[in-house]
């Protein structure tokens, strides 16, 4: 496996630490900059709406220009973004922060999503894919209890000083280490678009943001989830934030090895039905911990192993746009993050938190029919893939 692969992993994980890492100290930032509670948790909304609209679009006006050269540049942007956050003096300008953080981080993702499967062998493709995702989903996960230490005991500033410090860092890793990779041959985007019309893939990024809404119906309301249902104390919820983001990460790297052993359609097929019956069982687990720990690894796991056999099941089908079907995925990803979220707040304020996991399992659910009828359909582009079914 190229060593390359590793370092676009952690830059992937430093990217990705920014969306998620204020949820835990949504508080501190309110009182800091005299807003709501509700302003700073749009910060994370905006994100991830700009990180899934900005990503296909500048992947495609960037096409032509050479990967090592474009994600220095773009490392440099998301350091400004970075230094502007860490000074803000007033909400407004660390809005504008948050803005120079997600255009320039969502082309920095893509970039190392498509760059990974390109450094290895054809054999080795979904592995490449799933390191560089146990990056991503690393940084989604354990963004939180990380934000959330380091803000409740050094201010909300410090975690983004250490991702501006790691940031720095990875400026001076590409400037040494990354060669020149040049920028696949292109294909007219209008053709590109094209793929869209193949249900193949376009089920296939409906189950990504439907599976990754049920996800977040839970997991970004499962502090206060832990705290109606069960007796963990502050420390015991940090623990089990750190449980889960650990089993999160390996099921990036397993989503990658089940892809290359199994197939990726038989790994996201599997993976979708236990998915969904965690969520249905896991309300019955908080009153028994060796069981309900269990299910949260599992949970963890599940949560993102899918998504590395989703990219590998794209670039199978349509391998001549695969580096816009993978851009197209991610948006799909972060729209189901920004569309949970909102989901699981209305449910948290007109019903019950408890309500939660079970309508995360539903979208599960749907994600599952989805991507069952995406395996089973022929294929309907206007031309075909040597990869075609």
């Amino acid at each position: 496996m190229d060593k390359r692969i590793y370092f676009l992993m952690i830059i992937a994980f430093i990217i990705g630490m920014v969306e998620l890492i204020i949820s835990g100290i949504l508080d501190i930032i309110a009182e800091d900059l005299h807003v709501s509670i509700g302003q700073v948790g749009l910060l994370i909304t905006v994100f991830a709406v700009i990180f899934a609209v900005a990503s296909p679009i500048l992947l495609v006006m960037t096409a032509k220009i050479e990967r090592k050269r474009l994600t220095l540049v773009c490392l440099y942007i998301f350091l400004v973004g970075c230094i502007v956050t860490v000074f803000a003096p007033s909400y407004s300008i660390l809005f504008i922060g948050r803005i120079i953080l997600a255009l320039s981080g969502a082309l920095l993702i893509i970039l190392c999503l498509v760059m990974a499967p390109s450094l290895v062998g054809e054999q080795y493709k979904g592995r490449a894919i799933g390191i560089v995702s146990m990056g991503v989903s690393a940084s989604l996960v354990l963004g939180v209890p990380i934000g959330l230490i380091m803000g409740n005991n050094l201010g909300w500033r410090a975690p983004f000083v250490l991702i501006t410090v790691l940031t720095a860092l990875s400026i001076i890793g590409v400037h040494l280490f990354m060669g020149r990779i040049e920028p696949k041959p292109q294909i007219p985007l209008k053709q590109q678009l094209k793929t869209l019309k193949n249900h193949k893939i376009t089920l296939g990024l409906t189950t990504t943001f439907l599976y990754m809404t049920g996800h977040t119906v839970m997991y970004a309301y499962f502090k206060p989830y832990l705290e109606t249902t069960t007796d963990f104390n502050a420390t015991w919820i940090s623990v089990i934030y750190f449980i889960f983001g650990f089993a999160a990460v390996s099921g990036g790297g397993l989503g990658g090895v089940l892809a290359d052993l199994l197939g990726s359609r038989k790994t996201m097929v599997i993976s979708l039905v236990v998915f969904s019956a965690v969520f249905f069982i896991f309300p019955y687990t908080t009153n028994f911990v060796p069981i309900f720990l269990i299910i949260l690894i599992v949970w963890g796991i599940l949560s993102w192993a899918i998504s590395p056999a989703m990219q590998s099941y794209l670039i199978e089908i349509a391998p001549e746009s695969s580096e816009i079907q993978q851009s197209l995925n991610n948006s799909a990803l972060h729209l189901g993050v920004a569309v949970g979220s909102v989901i699981g707040a209305g449910i948290v304020d007109t019903l019950s938190v408890k309500v939660n996991p079970f309508v995360g399992g539903i979208f599960i659910i749907l994600s599952l029919i989805t991507v069952v009828i995406s395996v089973k359909s022929k294929e309907n582009t206007p031309y075909k893939t040597k990869s075609a079914i």
